[in-house]
């Protein structure tokens, strides 16, 4: 089996990163683990554990990452693989890998003779905001149909969650792409698959998530990613699709459908009024359709989760959305590192 290298970035990490370290740092892969820590700069005590971390397990490497991007931190730990290190595993502060995760995506790296691979998310809430985010992320109705998000057969990938890569494959691509904070992964994977590697998924492989804890920041998120998604589609025309386009889309029809009912109620214009219900109630309608079948996927969402569920996704779907059309601010830029 190859040497491996686990790389994450982190940014006020405080709550998660020592529980992610720690489920790197104790898998069951025949050679010790090394593991890159790129820490960006924080307001908790992430830079701190992090160091702590380091001088206990004398198997961890802290580099600063002062910008805080993903990218650039990601190439950060791919400079400091050490010499011999082949396999390069990519981590988030959020995640928590189950005991033989590295040791099976090595092996199904080998196994399908791919240059990439990867597997599902899982996304795992403790309050009842997260429970509802976490059911949401993994609900074709809530993120879309993407395999790594709601499952499906072995085999090649557009794109891999995290991703366990050859060393070799990631430095004749040229590593990530500094001008993506977001969506980095999905514009290295389109670069890699077009120099002839092999994407793989696994659907073995889950990693746990942590989401977003207050519906604020879920709000926040979405509306930064998808701004970024619109500038991949921009710098990328050929990789726009339904998934993608369907949320701005979704923006734009029920705006313009709330405008015409208060032009119907304000003039009296029943038709016009009835018109432009139509498409919010549908949407609402198919809304609470989709979380009462997600909530009842088992295991069941408890009832306090449950009820948070319909406004999670509306939430997901307009901010996504509404990031997509008003596309990628200067500020957004500056508050991402780039």
């Amino acid at each position: 089996m190859p040497l491996v290298t686990v790389v994450a970035v982190v940014r006020d990490e405080e709550p998660y990163l020592e529980a992610m370290v720690r489920s790197i740092l104790e898998q069951d892969y025949p050679h010790p683990l090394h593991m890159v820590l790129a820490v960006g700069p924080s307001k908790d005590r992430t830079h701190e554990i992090a160091e702590k971390l380091s001088a206990e397990t004398g198997r961890v490497t802290v580099v600063d990452n002062p910008t805080g991007s993903k990218p650039l931190g990601l190439n950060a730990g791919l400079a400091r693989m050490p010499e011999g290190h082949s396999i390069f595993v990519r981590v988030d502060g959020h995640t928590v890998a189950e005991p033989t995760y590295v040791r099976r995506a090595v092996e199904a790296l080998q196994a399908a003779g791919a240059d990439g691979v990867g597997g599902r998310m899982l996304p795992v809430g403790d309050t009842p905001v997260q429970k509802a985010v976490a059911r949401a992320m993994s609900h074709p109705a809530g993120l879309g149909a993407a395999s790594f998000h709601t499952g499906g057969s072995a085999g090649p990938a557009e794109t891999v969650y995290l991703g366990t890569f050859r060393r070799a494959a990631l430095e004749r691509v040229g590593g990530y792409s500094p001008l993506y904070v977001r969506a980095q992964d999905w514009e290295l994977c389109l670069r890699l698959r077009n120099s002839g590697s092999l994407l793989w998924f696994d659907p073995s492989l889950v990693v746990e998530y942590k989401p977003r804890r207050t519906f604020g920041a879920v709000a926040t998120q979405f509306w930064r990613t998808g701004m970024w998604r619109r500038e991949v589609v921009r710098r990328n025309p050929g990789t726009a699709s339904l998934r993608y386009l369907a949320p701005p889309t979704a923006v734009l029809v029920l705006g313009v459908s709330v405008l015409a009912a208060v032009a119907g109620a304000v003039t009296g214009l029943v038709p016009l009024l009835v018109a432009g219900l139509v498409p919010p109630v549908t949407y609402l309608a198919g809304v609470v359709g989709a979380s009462v079948h997600a909530a009842t996927r088992r295991p069941r969402l408890d009832l306090s989760s449950a009820l948070r569920l319909p406004a999670t996704m509306v939430i997901m779907h307009m901010a996504w959305g509404a990031g997509f059309l008003r596309g990628l601010t200067e500020r957004v830029r500056v508050d991402d590192g780039v």
